[in-house]
């Protein structure tokens, strides 16, 4: 039952998974031995949360580090188990979000730590090498995720989320932050997905070195949240669109505000 608070946060998680499976041409060098989100620049302090939440638990919660049984049941029962198998990683589960979800807005972020598995296929291009573009054909890769993420039931999401709010803002706080607010950052992130450019037409691509990088140097210097915005092509980013604004809408109702 715990678990289904994770679908509140499963349309942004969806656009971490989409940085997984990135270029097909290599991939990105792992992270530093030793680096994790708490060593990015923090907020400024604040004298308290911009957003506030009222966690509603009327049960008892799990401990952080004991929640991950809960959770897979709680998903199991709200996804089916084929979804949960295909999509999700079930270790660390609270952790893994807060963290992917703290580091959509920044550059990159630890794809070690992705709540959401990679998805079969390769990155498609089109055109000779001196002309390439992201090809249409590409978006139907993210097809099942973004259905996935529309079947979320908003209202009962946000219910849940707030029941269980503790659990992500511990690992939040844990994660460096210890000033910080999840639910703030939450909101904050998802604004920044909203505001993914939307491109009509192909997407030029380059290819100075081994990977692919937008040919556009305004594109190419977005964040890993909105370049996977734009790699799953404007009809997905706009149903994720869709979705990100029915969740923020429906969590600040719930939330009073």
């Amino acid at each position: 039952m715990l678990a289904r608070i994770v679908a509140v946060l499963v349309a942004v998680a969806a656009l971490a998974f989409a940085a997984w499976f990135f270029w097909p041409r290599g991939l990105p060098p792992p992270p530093p031995a030793g680096s994790s989100p708490s060593t990015a620049p923090r907020p400024a302090p604040v004298e308290g949360p911009r957003y506030p939440v009222e966690a509603k638990a009327d049960v008892p919660l799990p401990v952080l580090k004991e929640s991950d049984p809960a959770m897979v049941e709680g998903l199991a029962g709200l996804l089916g188990q084929p979804a949960l198998a295909k999509f999700f990683n079930l270790e660390e589960v609270v952790r893994r979000i807060v963290a992917t979800i703290d580091n959509l807005p920044r550059e990159s972020y630890a794809t070690r730590l992705n709540p959401v598995k990679p998805i079969g296929g390769l990155f498609i291009a089109t055109g000779p090498d001196n002309n390439l573009a992201v090809a249409p054909a590409n978006a139907a890769r993210y097809a099942d995720f973004v259905k996935l993420a529309e079947s979320v039931d908003s209202a009962r999401a946000v219910g849940l989320y707030l029941r269980f709010y503790p659990l992500f803002q511990q690992a939040y706080r844990e994660l460096g932050y210890p000033d910080g607010y999840f639910n703030d950052r939450l909101v904050d992130v998802i604004d920044h997905l909203l505001a993914t450019p939307e491109v009509r037409g192909p997407i030029a691509l380059v290819t100075p070195h081994v990977l692919y990088e937008y040919a556009s140097a305004e594109l190419e210097e977005r964040s890993a949240g909105q370049k996977a915005m734009l790699r799953m092509g404007p009809e997905n980013a706009a149903r994720l669109k869709a979705k990100l604004r029915e969740l923020r809408a429906e969590l600040l109702r719930q939330a009073g505000r």
